[in-house]
């Protein structure tokens, strides 16, 4: 997915420090951050010639987010500075700029473990196709196993009936019980 990401052209690219305060002071404590994230969005639709200034074509980071709610949702920064990037299908994403080191070190931890959980699914992959192979071969010889004890025990079966031709059959008398007999 992100390969794909990074496919599409950057048409336009600007930072700005984007004022907060004069949007957030209008409406009560309690919705002065999503407040703050809407204000962010006017302001980047308007500077980065969005078409019809839709607010859903831009996409904030999740960094950015985390900044703007980092002292709670009564209390969001008065300013930030961002970077803006718009693509050839008008999306516009939207980066802190200065991020802080925790999170850079959390960021560059989370991209080791995708490369190594993608070298580890193409060795899996490649031990899962080793296994299917073997469980083919083992198959093909439990299938031979199978066809040979079929054989053998019709060969059997017919030496039996060959024999049992060649015995005579004796007639059993039937022993009844004296006293029936007189």
């Amino acid at each position: 997915m992100a390969e794909k990401k990074q496919e599409a052209k950057v048409v336009l690219e600007r930072e700005y420090i984007i004022p907060l305060r004069k949007e957030w002071l209008k409406v009560p404590k309690y919705k002065r951050a999503s407040k703050a994230v809407k204000a962010l969005k006017q302001f980047l639709a308007r500077h980065m010639k969005n078409y019809d200034r839709d607010l859903r074509n831009i996409k904030i980071d999740q960094d950015l987010n985390n900044e703007i709610r980092f002292r709670g949702i009564k209390k969001p920064p008065a300013k930030i500075r961002v970077k803006a990037k718009k693509f050839d299908s008008g999306i516009v994403k939207v980066e802190l700029v200065n991020v802080p080191e925790i999170l850079k070190f959390k960021k560059l931890r989370e991209e080791k473990k995708m490369k190594v959980t993608k070298k580890d699914d193409s060795i899996k992959k490649e031990e899962v196709e080793i296994k299917k192979k073997e469980e083919k071969e083992v198959t093909e010889e439990v299938k031979e196993k199978e066809e040979s004890a079929k054989e053998a025990s019709l060969k059997i079966a017919k030496e039996q009936a060959r024999e049992a031709k060649h015995i005579s059959k004796i007639k059993e008398v039937k022993i009844h019980r004296k006293s029936l007999a007189k």
